[in-house]
């Protein structure tokens, strides 16, 4: 795991950290904020600043009986899930998680993926990261910046399809990252029911079981691990697989996803599954002349594709702007109700 000490980086350096491509642990970068000052003094000052920065409205709140071990998945037939969540309102589940704090045995919960602009406006500015002032691009193209508040909890091992900065308020924070290439030994679990809206590995990986998942020690072999502590932020690329363990009696997360394309690009998520139907099950002759037509107009170079035509002749060859988008978006969608 690549790392540094201090503020994140700014400007070009960012630009070179975002190039890198690479996890990247800053420890310290975000130690002078209140929150997580207040949350080294006592737990119940940090609970004090949320109460005071939330707007009001209830949050989404996760349980699951102590027997989970704080790992929040699937239940044993794989047609459910070992939790519960429900709508509750925020100031005695946070009562309750410090009340809880010091329990080993105390039922597993947290408080789900909350927007922070819309759920807590008045949490105090100097507990959140100034993007524009780390890079343009941030600014540019941002996405949602969230907190996320428990126990000892684990988030199963998942991909995201945006960049992250994830921000270690309170507690502890073990973050187990895998490059996207591992994702054939990472054994990837349903598309639909997911524990938390996207696909998670069927591995436990705290306790793997390389009986029934051999080609997960392949993974482990370039697996990066970042341990944090209050202050730290960790940045890391889409895509990469991270599973995530909370290991304090109370911790706070906040994660900054920012999009390194315009908003009017679509997800590829949507292509993969339009892939499915479409391509996945055709002859693989076929589907190697198709893999083909995708090297030449989606993976290989654009210029390429378009330089032997005239500029008004290139439509959607041509580099994609909000117009062309929108054309190719009503295309699609004419095409798919056939």
């Amino acid at each position: 795991m690549d790392t540094g000490s201090g503020a994140l980086p700014v400007g070009a350096a960012w630009e070179a950290l975002v190039a890198a491509d690479q996890p990247t642990l800053f420890k310290g970068a975000a130690s002078e904020w209140p929150l997580v000052q207040a949350g080294l003094a006592d737990p119940a000052e940090a609970v004090a600043m949320l109460k005071q920065g939330h707007a009001g409205q209830p949050v989404v709140v996760f349980r699951g009986d102590p027997a989970i071990k704080g790992r929040f998945f699937y239940n044993e037939a794989v047609d459910g899930f070992n939790f519960t969540g429900a709508r509750e309102p925020l100031a005695p589940v946070l009562d309750e998680l410090l009340a809880a704090r010091d329990d080993p045995e105390a039922r597993a919960l947290y408080i789900g993926s909350t927007d922070i602009p819309t759920v807590f406006p008045r949490l105090d500015p100097a507990s959140r990261l100034d993007l524009a002032t780390i890079h343009p691009m941030l600014a540019a193209n941002p996405g949602l910046s969230t907190i996320w508040i428990g126990n000892r909890t684990t988030a199963s091992c998942h991909y995201d399809a945006t960049p992250n900065i994830a921000v270690c308020a309170a507690g502890r924070r073990r973050f187990t990252l895998f490059p996207p290439d591992q994702v054939d030994n990472l054994y990837p679990g349903p598309f639909e029911p997911t524990p938390g809206g996207q696909v998670v590995s069927m591995v436990d990986v705290a306790a793997p079981d390389l009986e029934r998942f051999p080609r997960f020690a392949e993974a482990l072999a370039v697996a990066q691990i970042a341990e944090m502590e209050p202050g730290d932020i960790l940045v890391y690329p889409a895509l990469w697989w991270h599973h995530v363990e909370a290991l304090a009696g109370f911790n706070i997360l906040i994660n900054y996803w920012w999009n390194r394309s315009p908003g009017y690009i679509d997800t590829p998520q949507s292509t993969l599954l339009h892939a499915m139907l479409s391509l996945r099950d055709r002859p693989d002759s076929e589907k190697a002349a198709w893999r083909a037509l995708f090297d030449y107009y989606v993976f290989g170079d654009a210029e390429r594709a378009r330089a032997h035509l005239p500029a008004h002749a290139r439509g959607p060859l041509a580099p994609i702007d909000d117009s062309t988008a929108r054309r190719l978006r009503a295309t699609v969608l004419r095409k798919l109700q056939r």
